[in-house]
């Protein structure tokens, strides 16, 4: 009877499940993925009501990798699973997710209030009336988990919840039992915005390390600037572009900072990974007496091995939530809130010319060259010359990972890898959210770049891209097998070979019907791949594409071999 009275005092009562999806839209958010089950159905119903769009996923792993690559072009993303069964399937996802600051919205459909308190004997459950278990491994892989059990605190829960997601940009968990999806809410809480302002530095403190970056710049002869994932995914790019462009300091970019920079500015010099990267990146770089280091991620994919040439007592690191000079570290002071006042007063600094020329050379005879097979040492700089404005390539874990540094953006192009967590298959259901993203307001090329190993842990996704009628183009670089497991153990072993798959055959089997709804190809030589490369009708096509591109089985970019030789030397350590 409280409820009831409860409810009659609300202007405009709607129900939680409407609430929630209302507040993903308000962010953004267009289109809902996951997996159906029975303890979610009853929410999914909600999702066209709020003019939200639902596509099904194979699997509710595919469907979180789709939703990190959603995320990363929208800046924020929603998947929803069933309890148990359907929430461990995607935590492989979402814990890449939360690996690389990607904020994913995971919506589980749990069982009603009243089955998890009296311990019910339900079906996906592990039998033991423990309803906490699934939720208390999430909480691990989540930034805030939040448990609607009460309809008075849901509102206040969901908008904490999403804006924990949007700014610290980690995922976030809500669970969702089944007799809470109709219970109400105050709907007019709805017309006021979630605030999604970033906490403000302590002024005092901000003006502090202002002035002790400052300190060293006006001492700097030769910086420059790296730029990390950590710039990408907690939105200091618009921050950092002016910082470049103000300055006019070389800037380079981690292989995770790979599109985060404007490539055909003047003072872009090209990726820097320690040994992997080109002499002449790697040159500029470590002979730097100030690195102006933003948004760092050291992993040691990110580094060829942690192989950075460089000293801490030349580096200033900016991160999300706090700053290091040199061995001084300042906690809780945001980065964004100190680059704008060091672009505020960039101006006074004096730097002597340097030369600020692109250094990723390659040799214009390799990319000239039509003869021959395909490798990587040609492949990827051809790329580059291939790719338009506004073009997103998403590259698998493995050679196309690492080939990726040496092709040169042209502006506006986005880049998706998964470099720190690096789950094979990632890619395949990545292009599927990019591809999704971009359907709903903007007209770029999506271009996934996988291996034929990686292609088949995740193919299944190829059928809802067809089914969704989206254009991506698909190569698929076959080289019999896990070229970068190769690379680090166990080369001519049974366990690195895969079945070969007849490809076009494969995208046919999962549906795709007629000339005018897919297309595939094969280029096993230069030749082959360039003519293909210069058809405009596959350059622009309007519908699904695939390619089968044949490589040496024992070619890869140098910076994977450094890679997979830290890697294994790593591996084999032994114990002191």
């Amino acid at each position: 009877m409280a409820l009831d009275i409860r409810v009659s005092a609300m202007k405009t009562p709607i129900d939680i499940a409407e609430y929630l999806f209302t507040r993903l839209h308000q962010l953004g958010v267009r289109t809902i993925q996951g997996v159906p089950g029975d303890y979610n159905l009853a929410a999914l119903d909600y999702i066209p009501k709020v003019g939200l769009t639902w596509v099904g996923n194979c699997n509710e792993l595919n469907a979180g990798y789709s939703a990190d690559a959603y995320a990363r072009i929208k800046g924020i993303s929603a998947i929803i699973t069933t309890f148990g069964v359907g929430e461990l399937s995607a935590l492989n996802a979402i814990a890449g997710a939360y690996s690389e600051h990607v904020p994913v919205v995971h919506i589980v459909g749990q069982p009603s209030t009243a089955s998890q308190r009296d311990g019910m004997l339900l079906h996906h459950t592990l039998g033991n009336s423990d309803y906490n278990v699934f939720t208390n491994i999430s909480a691990n892989l989540a930034i805030m988990v939040a448990k609607i059990t009460d309809p008075h605190d849901a509102p206040a829960l969901i908008d904490h919840t999403l804006r924990e997601c949007w700014i610290q940009s980690q995922p976030v968990y809500i669970a969702l039992p089944t007799d809470m999806v109709q219970q109400k809410v105050e709907g007019e809480l709805l017309l006021s915005p979630i605030d999604l302002t970033e906490p403000l530095n302590e002024p005092e403190e901000e003006r502090y390390v202002v002035d002790v970056v400052m300190k060293y710049l006006h001492a700097a002869k030769s910086p420059v600037i790296l730029v990390d994932a950590g710039a990408i995914r907690h939105n200091a790019l618009e921050y950092v572009h002016e910082l470049i462009q103000k300055s006019g300091f070389p800037t380079f970019v981690t292989p995770m900072g790979k599109g985060a920079v404007d490539e055909t500015l003047p003072n872009f010099g090209g990726v820097y990974a320690g040994t992997g990267s080109n002499e002449g990146v790697a040159a500029r770089v470590e002979s730097a007496d100030l690195i102006l280091s933003i948004g760092p991620l050291k992993s040691d994919f990110n580094t060829t091995g942690f192989s950075y040439r460089t000293s801490r007592l030349n580096t200033i690191d900016f991160y999300s939530d706090h700053v290091q000079v040199r061995y001084s570290l300042y906690p809780k002071v945001r980065m964004r809130g100190i680059l704008e006042k060091v672009i505020q007063e960039i101006g006074g600094v004096s730097i002597s010319p340097t030369s600020s020329s692109f250094c990723n050379t390659i040799p214009s005879g390799i990319i000239e060259s039509r003869d021959g097979p395909i490798t990587h040492s040609w492949l990827w700089p051809v790329v580059g010359n291939w790719l338009r404005e506004g073009d997103i390539v998403i590259t698998e874990t493995g050679t196309a990972n690492f080939g990726i540094w040496e092709a040169r953006f042209p502006r506006g192009v986005t880049a998706i890898s998964q470099v720190l967590w690096g789950s094979i298959g990632y890619s395949v259901g990545a292009c599927l959210g990019a591809a999704l993203a971009v359907r709903e307001a903007e007209n770029r090329r999506v271009i996934l770049f996988v291996g034929d190993g990686s292609f088949q842990m995740t193919a299944q996704e190829v059928s809802t891209m067809i089914r969704q009628n989206l254009n991506p183009i698909i190569f698929v670089i076959c080289n019999d097998g896990y070229t970068i497991e190769r690379y680090i153990h166990g080369w001519g072993e049974e366990y690195n070979n895969i079945q070969p798959w007849k490809h076009a055959a494969l995208v046919q089997a999962f549906g795709a019907e007629g000339p005018h709804h897919y297309s595939t190809y094969q280029a096993s030589t230069r030749n082959e791949l360039t003519l293909l490369l210069n058809n405009q009708q596959f350059a622009f096509c309007p519908h699904f594409q695939l390619v089968e591109l044949y490589m040496p089985k024992d070619d890869a970019p140098a910076a994977l071999k450094l890679t997979a030789e830290a890697a294994a030397a790593r591996n084999s350590q032994a114990v002191e």
